[in-house]
C-alpha cells in the first residue's frame, strides 16, 4: 500500500501546470527504536513538562513559547502573533529558474522528495516539464510552503518522475574558514602526492548503496529477537588493551618512497655491473681476434 502524499499541490512551469503529491523519499521506519519504561511495572513512561525553577508539573493551559533574549530572560510570543507572520501556502510549486546541476553546493541539500503526477489528467503536463528538464540537463528551482515555512526545493527528472530536494538557507551553513584556517600547509614532494594517487587508484570503485551494510542496527534487531524468545545475552569481557600497530599515512608514503629509491639504486648499480662485465668481454673478444689475425 503506497503511503499518504506528505503535500499536494501544482507545479507550474509558466503556462504548463499540473497536480503533483510530494512523498518523503526517506525513513526511518525501520529502525530499531526504544521506549522509556518503567522496570517494576513494564509500562511505559510519558514525559512531563515542569518548570525549571519551581519542579511543579506545568499543564498544557500554561505552556507557550518564549524566545530567549539573554540568560535566562524570555519574550513570549503568543499563538495569534505566530500566525500574523506565517506564510499562507498557495499549494503551488512555481518554478522561478533552471541552474546546471553542478553549480548547487552540497551542503545545501536538506530534505528529499520523490514528486508524481496527481491524477491521470496531470500524467501528460507533467510528461512535458519532466522531459523538457531532461533535455537541458538542468535542475529547477522553486519555492514551495511545507509546515508553514516557505522552502527553496530543488527539482530534477528521476526515472519516470521528479525528485524534489528542499535546500537549506545561506544562514543554516557554517563558514568553513573557522574550521580550516589553522590547518598547516606542509610541503609534499611530488612523488609523495604520486604515490598515494596510486593507492587511490587502486581503490577505485562505483557508488553502490547496496554494499552499505549497518551492522550496529543488525546487531540490535538481534539483541532484541533473542531477548524476546527468553534466551540469555552473554555480556562481552572487558577488551584487552592491544598496542597500536595504525602508521600514518605520511609515515607509510615515506617508507614507501625509501624502498623505491633503494630499488632504483639496486637496479642502476646491477645495470653498472652487467656493463661493465659486457664491455670486459668485449675487450677480451677483440684481444683473441688480433692474436689469431697475427699467427
Amino acid at each position: 500500500m503506497a503511503p499518504r502524499a506528505y503535500w499536494k499541490g501544482t507545479l507550474k512551469l509558466s503556462l504548463v501546470s499540473c497536480p503533483v503529491a510530494l512523498y518523503p523519499a526517506t525513513t526511518a521506519a525501520e529502525k530499531t527504536r526504544f521506549h522509556m519504561i518503567n522496570r517494576e511495572t513494564g509500562n511505559r513512561l510519558k514525559q512531563q513538562m515542569v518548570d525549571s525553577e519551581t519542579g511543579d508539573v506545568v499543564e498544557s493551559d500554561q505552556k507557550g513559547r518564549g524566545y530567549e533574549l539573554r540568560k535566562g530572560k524570555y519574550v513570549e510570543i503568543e499563538p495569534e502573533e505566530l500566525e500574523a507572520v506565517q506564510i499562507e501556502s498557495n499549494h503551488t510549486i512555481d518554478i522561478e529558474s533552471f541552474v546546471p546541476s553542478e553549480e548547487i553546493d552540497q551542503r545545501y541539500l536538506n530534505h528529499p522528495y520523490y514528486i508524481t503526477p496527481e491524477g491521470k489528467a496531470a500524467v501528460d503536463a507533467f510528461a512535458v516539464i519532466r522531459d523538457a528538464m531532461k533535455d537541458q540537463d538542468r535542475v529547477a528551482l522553486a519555492k514551495i510552503v511545507l509546515t508553514n515555512r516557505e522552502h527553496i526545493i530543488a527539482i530534477e527528472p528521476l526515472g519516470k518522475g521528479l525528485l524534489g530536494t528542499t535546500l537549506r538557507f545561506p544562514y543554516e551553513l557554517r563558514d568553513e574558514d573557522q574550521f580550516f584556517d589553522d590547518i598547516k600547509s606542509p610541503k609534499i614532494t611530488k612523488d609523495m602526492v604520486q604515490l598515494a594517487g596510486h593507492i587511490l587508484h587502486t581503490k577505485t570503485a562505483h557508488f553502490d548503496p547496496s554494499k552499505f551494510k549497518d551492522e550496529y542496527e543488525t546487531a540490535l534487531k538481534a539483541l532484541v529477537k533473542r531477548k524476546a524468545s527468553g534466551k540469555t545475552i552473554e555480556l562481552p569481557e572487558e577488551p584487552e588493551e592491544r598496542p597500536s600497530n595504525v602508521v600514518s599515512l605520511m609515515d607509510a608514503l615515506k617508507q614507501s618512497l625509501k624502498r623505491r629509491g633503494g630499488k632504483k639504486t639496486a637496479a642502476k648499480s646491477h645495470a653498472r655491473r652487467a656493463t661493465g662485465r659486457h664491455r670486459t668481454a668485449k675487450k677480451a673478444h677483440r684481444s683473441t681476434a688480433r692474436h689469431r689475425k697475427a699467427g
